[in-house]
Protein backbone atom coordinates (compact mmCIF):
# COMPACT_ATOMS: atom_id res chain seq x y z
CA UNK A 1 0.00 0.00 0.00
CA UNK A 2 1.57 3.63 -0.93
CA UNK A 3 1.98 6.20 1.75
CA UNK A 4 1.46 9.68 1.97
CA UNK A 5 4.09 12.53 3.35
CA UNK A 6 1.93 11.78 6.68
CA UNK A 7 2.28 8.44 7.00
CA UNK A 8 -1.01 7.75 6.04
CA UNK A 9 -2.50 5.66 3.10
CA UNK A 10 -2.06 7.76 -0.15
CA UNK A 11 -5.46 9.22 -1.07
CA UNK A 12 -7.32 9.90 -4.46
CA UNK A 13 -5.10 13.29 -5.67
CA UNK A 14 -7.95 14.32 -8.63
CA UNK A 15 -10.29 12.44 -11.12
CA UNK A 16 -11.23 15.08 -13.32
CA UNK A 17 -9.32 15.80 -15.08
CA UNK A 18 -7.85 12.05 -14.34
CA UNK A 19 -4.06 12.25 -12.64
CA UNK A 20 -1.04 10.63 -11.79
CA UNK A 21 1.70 8.86 -13.68
CA UNK A 22 -0.16 6.11 -14.12
CA UNK A 23 -4.11 8.06 -14.52
CA UNK A 24 -5.36 5.92 -11.29
CA UNK A 25 -6.15 9.25 -10.26
CA UNK A 26 -3.40 8.93 -7.22
CA UNK A 27 0.09 10.45 -6.96
CA UNK A 28 1.68 6.98 -7.25
CA UNK A 29 4.90 6.35 -8.29
CA UNK A 30 7.40 3.19 -9.37
CA UNK A 31 10.52 2.66 -11.13
CA UNK A 32 9.13 3.74 -14.89
CA UNK A 33 7.88 6.97 -12.99
CA UNK A 34 11.13 8.78 -13.70
CA UNK A 35 9.39 12.21 -13.39
CA UNK A 36 8.53 11.16 -10.03
CA UNK A 37 5.21 12.70 -10.58
CA UNK A 38 4.34 12.64 -6.32
CA UNK A 39 2.40 15.86 -5.32
CA UNK A 40 -1.06 16.12 -5.58
CA UNK A 41 -1.22 19.88 -6.23
CA UNK A 42 -4.33 22.20 -6.69
CA UNK A 43 -2.82 24.27 -9.25
CA UNK A 44 -2.30 28.12 -9.75
CA UNK A 45 -2.38 30.23 -11.99
CA UNK A 46 1.07 31.73 -11.06
CA UNK A 47 2.02 28.05 -11.28
CA UNK A 48 0.46 27.42 -14.55
CA UNK A 49 2.67 30.00 -16.08
CA UNK A 50 5.84 29.19 -13.88
CA UNK A 51 5.62 25.53 -15.47
CA UNK A 52 4.89 26.73 -19.18
CA UNK A 53 8.22 29.24 -18.72
CA UNK A 54 10.12 25.99 -17.63
CA UNK A 55 9.13 23.83 -20.66
CA UNK A 56 6.07 22.06 -20.03
CA UNK A 57 2.86 23.70 -20.78
CA UNK A 58 -0.21 21.96 -18.74
CA UNK A 59 -2.91 24.60 -19.75
CA UNK A 60 -3.13 23.90 -23.34
CA UNK A 61 -5.17 21.15 -24.40
CA UNK A 62 -3.43 18.12 -26.13
CA UNK A 63 -6.78 16.10 -27.31
CA UNK A 64 -4.01 13.69 -29.40
CA UNK A 65 -3.17 12.40 -25.35
CA UNK A 66 -6.71 12.97 -24.13
CA UNK A 67 -5.72 15.97 -22.27
CA UNK A 68 -7.92 19.19 -21.81
CA UNK A 69 -5.37 20.82 -20.43
CA UNK A 70 -4.87 22.26 -16.77
CA UNK A 71 -7.23 25.21 -15.13
CA UNK A 72 -6.33 26.85 -11.83
CA UNK A 73 -8.08 25.13 -8.83
CA UNK A 74 -7.18 21.60 -10.76
CA UNK A 75 -5.49 18.80 -9.10
CA UNK A 76 -2.62 17.41 -10.52
CA UNK A 77 0.03 14.91 -10.05
CA UNK A 78 3.04 16.98 -10.32
CA UNK A 79 7.05 16.15 -10.19
CA UNK A 80 8.70 16.33 -6.99
CA UNK A 81 11.48 18.80 -8.11
CA UNK A 82 9.36 20.37 -10.67
CA UNK A 83 7.74 21.38 -6.97
CA UNK A 84 10.66 21.88 -5.03
CA UNK A 85 11.42 24.87 -7.93
CA UNK A 86 8.10 26.45 -7.68
CA UNK A 87 8.75 26.70 -4.00
CA UNK A 88 12.25 28.01 -4.36
CA UNK A 89 10.73 30.51 -6.98
CA UNK A 90 7.90 31.64 -4.63
CA UNK A 91 5.24 29.94 -7.01
CA UNK A 92 4.47 26.51 -5.16
CA UNK A 93 0.56 25.78 -5.44
CA UNK A 94 -1.13 24.04 -2.85
CA UNK A 95 -0.52 20.66 -1.71
CA UNK A 96 -3.43 17.56 -0.85
CA UNK A 97 -0.77 16.12 1.92
CA UNK A 98 -2.94 13.39 2.27
CA UNK A 99 -2.55 12.62 -1.77
CA UNK A 100 0.87 13.67 -2.00
CA UNK A 101 3.04 9.94 -1.95
CA UNK A 102 5.98 9.69 0.65
CA UNK A 103 8.81 9.32 -2.22
CA UNK A 104 8.27 13.78 -2.50
CA UNK A 105 10.14 14.04 0.93
CA UNK A 106 13.53 12.95 -1.27
CA UNK A 107 12.77 16.12 -2.68
CA UNK A 108 11.36 18.62 -0.33
CA UNK A 109 11.09 19.07 3.56
CA UNK A 110 7.93 18.38 4.79
CA UNK A 111 7.46 21.28 6.98
CA UNK A 112 7.50 23.62 3.27
CA UNK A 113 4.30 20.90 2.50
CA UNK A 114 2.82 21.86 5.57
CA UNK A 115 3.22 25.36 4.67
CA UNK A 116 1.27 24.80 1.69
CA UNK A 117 -1.49 22.23 2.47
CA UNK A 118 -4.91 22.37 1.81
CA UNK A 119 -7.34 20.35 3.11
CA UNK A 120 -9.16 17.08 0.87
CA UNK A 121 -12.04 19.02 -0.61
CA UNK A 122 -11.42 22.54 -0.01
Amino acid sequence: MARNVLGGELQTCGTDPITGFYRTGCCDTGAEDAGVHTVCAQVTAEFLDFSSAHGNDLSTPRPEYGFAGLRPGDRWCLCADRWAEALEAGVAPPVVLEATHARTLDWVDLADLRRHGVTPGA
